[in-house]
């Protein structure tokens, strides 16, 4: 076991990088990573949450983090360490845009903690944090919906009307033999939907349905 310790100390990371400032580091890094966890969890806007993709972010930080710390330590093995990261490949594909996004900020927040810029890592990930969390309230007080209204000829007139009441940007309209169906783009404030029901109380309505559009 002695031997063991003279051999970490005699280590070019140890001798430079006390076990105060790793531990530190990984804590601020962490910091960081739990910021990014909790806005995606309570704030992402992907149609499906995916836990595993949120904790990726928490990984990808700490990581980053000491991979910087690594470079930063000994200029031999930083030339190693990117020749060894330079023929990694990375098959997953990224469904949401956004989800890169969050990747990204991953990756800046470890960075800039493994360089031993806590105050940056902290205050910038603070930031990005407030206003993605701004924007996206922003966003929930008028959020947009496609209303799906199947019904028969009598009921035609009745269900233009309505719409126009409401206001909507006609998507897609479908005409058969018995019956119709129109799919239009509809804004909801506050989360009030009662609109549908009127539809649905319409002669010759058979379904009126509404579900989030998020653009994709």
């Amino acid at each position: 076991m002695s031997r063991l310790l003279e051999l970490l100390r005699e280590t070019p990371q140890v001798e430079s990088l006390s076990s105060e400032h790793i531990l530190f580091t990984l804590s601020v890094a962490a910091v960081c990573g739990l910021i990014i966890y909790l806005v995606y969890r309570f704030f992402g806007r992907s149609v499906l949450y995916s836990a595993g993709f949120n904790l990726l972010n928490v990984m990808v930080c700490l990581v980053t983090a000491f991979i910087i710390l690594t470079i930063g330590a000994n200029l031999v093995l930083s030339l190693g360490m990117v020749g060894a990261l330079s023929i990694v490949r990375f098959r997953a594909a990224i469904k949401d845009p956004l989800d890169v996004g969050f990747l990204f900020w991953a990756v800046a927040a470890g960075l800039t903690a493994g360089a031993r810029l806590y105050l940056v890592a902290l205050v910038s990930t603070a930031f990005i944090a407030a206003v993605f969390i701004l924007f996206t309230l922003l966003r929930l007080e008028r959020r947009t919906f496609l209303l799906i209204v199947r019904y028969g000829a009598e009921a035609e007139d009745d269900v233009t009307e309505r719409l126009r009441r409401i206001g909507h940007k006609l998507k897609n309209k479908t005409v058969e033999l018995t019956h119709s169906e129109i799919t239009a783009e509809v804004r909801v404030r506050r989360g009030d939907a009662s609109f549908v029901t009127g539809f649905r109380e319409v002669a010759g309505v058979t379904s009126a349905v509404l579900m989030e559009y998020s653009g994709e």
